[in-house]
């Protein structure tokens, strides 16, 4: 039953071959017998996902269907669950029972989905390796003492182990992209704006972005269809028709432009993923793509600028955290004062505290002109390189990652070495463009993940070049050894 993706899931849900309860009951015990070893979930959500199965068999029965009606489906810990401990990998929500839906769950409701369980992520989404979570570090199932990225890597080992068929993330500079490539899945990060921020508890607000995570371009254009549109608790979303993603996968990629751009194949990747992405490209060569050398001369810009730009953004959007509405409070503060600076000095871990302190520095007198300004603009040259790149090209392919998966506590000491793991992922957030990393291959028994860039609003045909291409490999098909 694990092995399925969710397209032959719900073919044999239409077909009457299984039931949702018995789906269900298979991935609840695999995540029992299993996730001790991962620390995926942060929160299993067994009598939900019952009732839910339960509802999900009725509206099968019926014919009242949909897509993803009955399909298990694991959730990031980001977003927010009526009467779920929702605690975005913190200590300081770590009592907190979100008293409504976030509009991610809420579409996944209203289309039958199963809750499987909450998954563990970096505190606040503040991470690329999944060891700055409250809950502890997730392991990758490629290898036990490695890292699955971050920071959606508990959704990340959790599909990648078939503990769930599916499951979101959220991506604020590389948080599905480098995750899906580390553990050998498809992840998307739609256009910001496609995917309603409404109940995604906020670290960087111009730059965080809900999207799918699953094994095949297929499956995350299931997802996509249930999680897009237009929402009006969010004024950042972007009204705009959802197309069925699902109806473009198999269209021809004879003739789309693909730019490789030369700053993305410098030193700095690894000589053998590499390779790895070269025998990808002269797969899309055999699909009748065409292969065109392109220029962003701003990306190598784009670690800085977003280091300035999402700690700023998260020293704003985290000042609500102070012991006094919800979450964690300290022990018998003295006065207001000591409640404030206790609780917020007990409840973050060091990473969101060195980024709070980055961006309230940043953003202080004297230096937002010098910092947060020049950031800002040196987003809009960014934005700049990839409109004239798409005015060349259809879409932009690379690495995800410059390495595969390092080990747990590798760089734990070095946040500058950190931050550089999302060096190709980023500068697509700091535009607000849509990106995905597909499976491309294996370097040394670890998964290396591609990435495709598309211009605004083009996930259709995104996913129909990732479609394509593993129509074409099977990269995708491989599984952990031991899962």
């Amino acid at each position: 039953m694990h092995n399925h993706t969710i397209a032959e899931l719900a073919a044999g849900l239409k077909a009457k071959k299984f039931s949702s309860k018995e789906i269900t009951e298979a991935f609840l015990k695999r995540i029992k017998e299993l996730d001790n070893k991962l620390n995926s979930f942060i929160t299993v959500c067994e009598e939900q996902a019952h009732k839910d199965a339960q509802i999900a068999d009725a509206m099968l029965a019926k014919g009242n269907a949909k897509p993803l009606t009955g399909i298990p489906i694991a959730q990031k810990d980001i977003f927010c669950t009526q009467g779920i401990k929702t605690t975005c990998g913190s200590k300081i929500l770590d009592n907190f029972i979100a008293p409504y839906d976030a509009t991610t769950i809420t579409h996944y409701k209203q289309a039958g989905a199963v809750l499987l369980g909450k998954t563990n992520m970096d505190e606040f989404a503040m991470g690329s390796s999944n060891e700055n979570s409250f809950y502890g570090p997730v392991k990758n199932p490629w290898d036990l003492n490695r890292v699955p990225g971050g920071s959606s890597g508990g959704s990340a080992a959790a599909v990648a182990a078939r503990l769930a068929p599916g499951a979101t993330g959220t991506d604020t500079g590389g948080s599905i992209r480098q995750p899906a490539a580390l553990c050998n899945l498809t992840g998307l990060k739609p256009t910001y704006g496609r995917v309603s921020r409404y109940g995604m508890i906020a670290f960087a607000s111009s730059l965080d972005q809900g999207g799918p995570m699953a094994r095949t371009a297929e499956d995350v254009a299931m997802m996509l269809g249930v999680m897009a549109g237009f929402d009006t608790k969010d004024s950042t979303s972007v009204d705009k028709p959802v197309p069925d993603y699902t109806a473009t996968l198999n269209d021809s990629l004879a003739g789309i432009k693909i730019g490789l751009p030369k700053e993305f194949f410098n030193a700095g990747l690894d000589a053998n993923i590499a390779k790895v992405i070269e025998a990808a490209i002269k797969e899309y060569e055999k699909l009748g793509a065409t292969i065109h050398s392109i220029s962003l001369p701003n990306c190598e810009l784009s670690v800085p600028a977003y280091y300035v730009v999402a700690p700023a953004e998260c020293s704003s959007n985290l000042a609500r955290f102070d012991g006094v509405r919800y979450g964690f409070r300290c022990a018998n503060p003295k006065d207001l004062e000591d409640l404030y600076k206790r609780s917020r000095g007990e409840g973050f871990g060091a990473e969101v505290k060195r980024r709070i302190m980055i961006g309230t520095y940043a953003l202080s007198a004297g230096y937002y002109d010098a910092y947060y300004l020049k950031a800002q603009k040196i987003r809009r040259l960014i934005s700049d390189d990839f409109r004239q790149a798409f005015s060349q090209v259809d879409f932009i392919l690379g690495p995800t990652s410059p390495s595969t998966a390092f080990k747990i506590g590798e760089k734990s000491n070095d946040p500058i070495k950190m931050y550089l793991s999302d060096i190709y992922t980023i500068a697509a957030n700091l535009a607000g463009l849509p990106g995905m990393s597909i499976p491309a291959g294996f370097v040394d028994g670890l998964p290396v993940g591609m990435q495709l860039l598309g211009n605004y609003f083009t996930e259709a045909r995104l996913l129909n070049v990732a479609h394509g291409y593993q129509q074409v490999t099977d990269w995708h098909k491989k599984t952990p050894e031991n899962f």
